[in-house]
């Protein structure tokens, strides 16, 4: 199923359960940036939204090197001339060779990065700063994941190498302001994003 969530930002669920896995998804900007790949079992999939958008990928980022981020990274780059393009402190060893790496306040495509430790020691988030929305990676999730709407939660605990650090992180996204807060689990935020994360943080400090 492919959406567009803001200008210009295509979601592409490949797959979506009740149970685990859940919802496993990319998102494909109109540049041609792929950020996060699936499970390799979601690679056909995730081809076929490519394919259906009929936008070239020409750089894969990718947020964070958990297994439901990484799988189709070898398909995608197989299919199309793209660059790879990994965050700093990611252990390469899990992916193909990256052609670069990004680190905090790096320019990615369209996005601005940010460093998001917490869920993982390397994981960053991507600010679309000129297009209003940011793809989250999996420092947040979808409220509904837990019963409640347009709004969002930390990863769950059992996944998340520091709750703490985690939460402390979302003081990154404060100095940016956005509308659409794209997730990877759970229900995106189609509006008012960066103004729930700002009350979703202080509320917790």
């Amino acid at each position: 199923m492919i959406t567009e969530p803001a200008d210009g930002v295509y979601d592409i669920t490949c797959i979506e359960t009740d149970g685990p896995p859940g919802r496993i998804r990319a998102y494909l900007t109109e540049d041609g940036t792929i950020v996060d790949t699936g499970l390799p079992e979601s690679t056909d999939a995730l081809l076929s939204g490519i394919e259906e958008t009929g936008i070239d990928p020409e750089r894969v980022v990718i947020t964070h090197l958990h297994p439901d981020h990484i799988g189709g990274i070898e398909a995608v780059l197989d299919h199309y001339d793209a660059e790879l393009l990994l965050p700093t402190g990611a252990d390469a060893d899990e992916t193909p060779p990256a052609d670069r790496f990004y680190g905090d306040g790096d320019t990615v495509g369209p996005f601005e990065a940010v460093h998001m430790p917490g869920h993982i020691g390397h994981q960053h988030a991507l600010v679309a700063t000129e297009d209003d929305y940011a793809v989250l990676a999996d420092a947040l999730s979808g409220a509904d994941q837990r019963g409640l709407s347009g709004g969002f939660h930390l990863p769950p605990g059992k996944f998340t190498e520091s709750l703490s650090q985690a939460e402390q992180s979302l003081d990154a996204l404060l100095d940016y302001e956005f509308d659409v807060g794209l997730v990877f689990h759970g229900a995106s935020v189609l509006a008012d994003a960066s103004a729930k994360i700002e009350r979703y943080a202080l509320a917790g400090a």
